[in-house]
C-alpha cells in the first residue's frame, strides 16, 4: 500500500498561493455507465447526454453516483463480486493519501481522476483537489479564498458539498464562497458569487449536472433559492426563490420549541422521469416539490414533511419517498401530478418517523436506510410499512449514505467501519464488517471494483488484491 503525505503540509512545494480573493488553478497536469434500474433516466437525460462509452462507464460522477441519486453501483461499472467486502488498514488497500483537515464530502470519480472538495481553515481556502486514480498522486488543486465568517455546525466543515462532473467539467459548491466550474486539468472556467449562506448548521447540498445545466441550491437560510445555470458559462437560466417558511406547531424533535427549532433543507435534488416528462424533485421544509428542470416551473407540491430535512429523496417505479430529520415526518408520493397533490397523490404519511442524516438505497421496491444512531430499516415504498429494523454491528452511528452493489448494501459509520449486508426484506443479514479506525461523515464512492473512502484524515482507495 502506498501512503502519501499531506499535500497541504507546510513543507509542500504545492502549497496554494493566492492572488486577491480567488485562487488560481495549481499545477494543472497534462495528463459511467450510470447504473440505473428499469426506471432509469436514459439518453440525453444521463449526465451530459448521449451514450456513455469507455472510461465513462466506470464513473461515479456525483454524490450519489447518478442524477437519480440512487447510490447504485451495480452493473458494468462495479459488477457484483468485483468489489471487496472486507478490508482493514492494510488488507485490500491500494493507496491512502493524507488530507489537510476534516471534510464531509464524498469523492467523485471519472476516468483516471478522483475529485474531492476540501477546506483549509488556516489559509481560508475552499477548493477542489484532483488525484490520480492509479496511485493517489495529487494532480492539481484549485479553489477560492473566503475571509468572511460563516456559521456552521462543529461537525459540518466547510466544503461539505460533493463535486459533480461529466468528464468535461467539474463543478464544486463552496457555500458562501460561491460555486465554480473547472476543466479536467484544473483551469477555472467560471464562478458565481451569490452572497453569504447564513444557517446555524451550515450547508451541504451538492450540485447536479443535467444536460447543459448545473442545478444548484443556495441555502439553507434566509434568501435561499434553487437555480439552474448554463453549464458552459455559469449564466442563470432560471431561479426559484424559497419562501419564508412558517412551520407553526412542530411535531419533530423540536416539539414544544416552535419558535426556536432549526428550519432548512440539506438535501440534494434528484432527476426522475414520470408520465413521460423529466422532474427535478427536492424536499423543502414542510413539503416536497417537483420542478420542470429546464424552466424552473413548479410541477407539483406535496405537504407532510417537518421543517428540517437532511436526506435526499429516493425513487422507485413512480413513487418518491422523502424523510424529515430529527424525529421528523416521512411521506411517499406518486410522481407525475400537478399542483398541490397532497390529497390526490400522497400514498402515506408518518409523523415522528426515523429518517436519519444519510440517504438509503432502493432494491425491488424496498427502501433500506438507517438513522444517525446506526439502526437500519427496511421500508415498503408503496405503503410506508417497516418490514424490519435492526442495529448494525460495530460503531453504528453514521452520517453516511448507503451504496448498493448487486444484492449487497454497504454502510459506513462515523468510526470508519463498514458493514456489508444483504438487500433482503426479510431481516438484517450481515455479510462482512471492516474497520480502518478513522473518523468520517462521508459516504462511499464505488467505481470499477474500487471503493473510495474519505475520512477526516485521508482519502483511501480500496480494491481486491
Amino acid at each position: 500500500m502506498k501512503h502519501r503525505r499531506n499535500p497541504f503540509s507546510p513543507d509542500s512545494s504545492s502549497l496554494p498561493e493566492f492572488s486577491g480573493l480567488f485562487a488560481r488553478a495549481f499545477r494543472p497536469s497534462s495528463r459511467q455507465r450510470i447504473t440505473l434500474t428499469a426506471f432509469a433516466l436514459l439518453g440525453s437525460v444521463a449526465l451530459g447526454g448521449g451514450e456513455l462509452l469507455g472510461s465513462e462507464k466506470t464513473a461515479w460522477p456525483a454524490w450519489r453516483g447518478d442524477i437519480l441519486g440512487s447510490g447504485n453501483a451495480t452493473g458494468a461499472a462495479s459488477a457484483p463480486g468485483t468489489v471487496p467486502t472486507e478490508w482493514d488498514k492494510e488488507k485490500n488497500v491500494r493507496w491512502r493519501i493524507a488530507l489537510p483537515e476534516p471534510g464531509n464530502s464524498t469523492p467523485v470519480v471519472w476516468g483516471d481522476k478522483v475529485f474531492v472538495t476540501q477546506p483549509v481553515t488556516a489559509s481560508h481556502f475552499r477548493g477542489l483537489m484532483c488525484f490520480d486514480r492509479a496511485n493517489g498522486e495529487l494532480l492539481w488543486k484549485s479553489g477560492v479564498t473566503y475571509q468572511q465568517e460563516e456559521r456552521t455546525h462543529r461537525a459540518n466543515p466547510y466544503c461539505s458539498a460533493s463535486p459533480a462532473t461529466d468528464g468535461n467539467i467539474v463543478v464544486a459548491s463552496y457555500g458562501s464562497a460561491g460555486i465554480a466550474a473547472y476543466d479536467m486539468e484544473g483551469k477555472e472556467l467560471w464562478r458565481r458569487d451569490f452572497g453569504p449562506i447564513d444557517h446555524t448548521w451550515g450547508n451541504s447540498t451538492s450540485p447536479v449536472l443535467y444536460n447543459d445545466l448545473v442545478i444548484h441550491y443556495h441555502g439553507p437560510g434566509k434568501g435561499s433559492f434553487l437555480t439552474a445555470l448554463k453549464k458552459d458559462t455559469g449564466e442563470t437560466v432560471w431561479k426559484w426563490d424559497e419562501p419564508d417558511w412558517k412551520p407553526g406547531k412542530r411535531t419533530d424533535g423540536f416539539a414544544g420549541r416552535d419558535d426556536e427549532g432549526v428550519i432548512g433543507t440539506f438535501a440534494t435534488p434528484i432527476l426522475i422521469q414520470a408520465n413521460g416528462r423529466d422532474e427535478l424533485v427536492m424536499p423543502f421544509p414542510m413539503e416536497m416539490k417537483a420542478f420542470n428542470p429546464q424552466t424552473g416551473d413548479v410541477l407539483w407540491t406535496c405537504g407532510g414533511l417537518n421543517p428540517l430535512i437532511y436526506t435526499s429523496p429516493v425513487y422507485w417505479d413512480g413513487v418518491v419517498v422523502s424523510m424529515g430529520g430529527y424525529k421528523g415526518n416521512s411521506i411517499g408520493v406518486n410522481a407525475g401530478g400537478s399542483g398541490d397533490v397532497t390529497d390526490t397523490h400522497r400514498l402515506w404519511h408518518l409523523e415522528q418517523h426515523n429518517g436519519g442524516i444519510g440517504t438509503g438505497v432502493v432494491k425491488d421496491g424496498y427502501y433500506y436506510y438507517q438513522n444517525s444512531g446506526g439502526v437500519a430499516y427496511c421500508l415498503d415504498m408503496n405503503t410506508g410499512e417497516t418490514l424490519w429494523e435492526d442495529r448494525l454491528p460495530g460503531a453504528g452511528k453514521s452520517w453516511g449514505s448507503f451504496v448498493l452493489v448487486g444484492d449487497l448494501i454497504y454502510s459506513l459509520s462515523q468510526a470508519g467501519d463498514t458493514v456489508v449486508f444483504e438487500a433482503s426484506p426479510e431481516e438484517l443479514k450481515v455479510v462482512a464488517q471492516s474497520d480502518i479506525a478513522e473518523e468520517t461523515n462521508s459516504s462511499l464512492a464505488i467505481s470499477n471494483g474500487e471503493v473510495f473512502l474519505r475520512t477526516h484524515q485521508a482519502l483511501w482507495c480500496i480494491a481486491a488484491e
